[in-house]
């Protein structure tokens, strides 16, 4: 099992559509657990081994469907990240109700960040054409809900580029990627 990151500098972890408390996704997605509830602890262990409790994650949608809002910020309690944003998805409560309020820090649908003059569109659904695209800014989204990196990889060996990448935890081995690992990806 990977640690979590012990360094002085906070990293910044992206993930989306975990789904917590969705029992369809098991047969939907085809993910390796045979119950929720292995499905619910497991993602957690992903997270909690990469991201550390003075990181930045980002979850790009779909936290939790099919379970209590009060059932989800429990689970939500379990990831030891203290700063956890959430941009809505198409199956996301509303965290803003007050006896939740403190689970996430709640983003707008889009949210564009701008890390080392980098900048970041993120939204849970793809974009075709995002701000800054002609200029090398990045997309990261989730929702669509792809197996491997068969589509990041499409999008990274176009003759020109789309840097456009599936942060969802189906297309990422069921753990947070970071902005470090996308750079990698598309060797920048």
């Amino acid at each position: 099992m990977d640690t979590p990151q012990q360094q002085e500098v906070p990293v910044i972890w992206f993930t989306s559509d975990t789904h917590f408390g969705h029992e369809n996704m098991l047969r939907l997605s085809d993910r390796p657990w045979s119950t929720v509830a292995q499905k619910n602890d497991a993602m957690v262990a992903n997270i909690n081994s990469k991201v550390a409790a003075d990181d930045e994650l980002y979850i790009l949608g779909d936290f939790s469907f099919k379970m209590t809002v009060q059932d989800a910020y429990e689970l939500r309690k379990s990831i030891v990240c203290k700063r956890v944003h959430l941009l809505p998805g198409n199956h996301d409560k509303d965290w803003t109700q007050p006896a939740v309020a403190d689970a996430f820090i709640v983003e707008p649908p889009i949210c564009v960040l701008k890390i080392d003059r980098q900048k970041i569109v993120l939204s849970h659904y793809p974009m075709v054409d995002w701000q800054g695209m002609s200029h090398g800014s990045w997309h990261l989204h989730g929702h669509i809900h792809s197996r491997g990196d068969r589509t990041n990889a499409r999008n990274r060996d176009r003759e020109r580029p789309i840097f456009r990448y599936d942060v969802g935890l189906d297309a990422n081995d069921y753990k947070p990627v970071s902005r470090d690992q996308i750079l990698s990806f598309f060797g920048l």
